[in-house]
């Protein structure tokens, strides 16, 4: 079996596009980081390890691995985008509006749900965002609730 690695290259590969060490960079900063990261902090850990990378570069792949499909581009209740690892499941974001916290769920209610509403609307759904935000454990006790 493949790894993601060799996918994302292939993919790469497939569409013409070089597999420049950048690009592998930023991919790897983004598959391990295990949550969501905007543009600036993706700049900020890939120049520790390419003080030569520019945030221009940063941007320029961001939007070219968006377009591929190999990473995901997510609005977590702000203005500014996150990004994370395009995934072949669907999943949903639980977002703390106290301390920010954003935390990935399934539930397969949901997908039942959505293929209900799909038949009886006769609509092909596409695409699913689904963000849930509130308070989460810590931040509920903070405020004394």
């Amino acid at each position: 079996m493949a790894s993601k690695d060799e996918g994302e290259l292939k993919i790469l590969r497939a569409e013409g596009k070089r597999i420049t060490p950048q690009r592998r960079l930023l991919l790897e900063i983004i598959r391990k980081s295990g949550g969501h990261l905007d543009a600036g902090e993706i700049y900020h850990r890939a120049r520790r390890r390419d003080p030569r990378i520019s945030l221009s570069t940063v941007y320029r792949n961001l939007n070219l691995l968006k377009e591929l499909g190999l990473i995901a581009e997510v609005h977590l209740d702000e203005e500014h985008h996150h990004y994370e690892a395009a995934e072949d499941t669907e999943h949903y974001h639980l977002i703390c509006s106290g301390c920010g916290r954003v935390v990935e769920f399934y539930n397969s209610s949901v997908e039942t749900s959505l293929a209900q509403v799909s038949e009886e609307q006769d609509f092909l759904i596409e695409r699913v965002h689904i963000d849930l935000v509130g308070l989460c454990p810590e931040c509920r006790a903070g405020s004394g609730e």
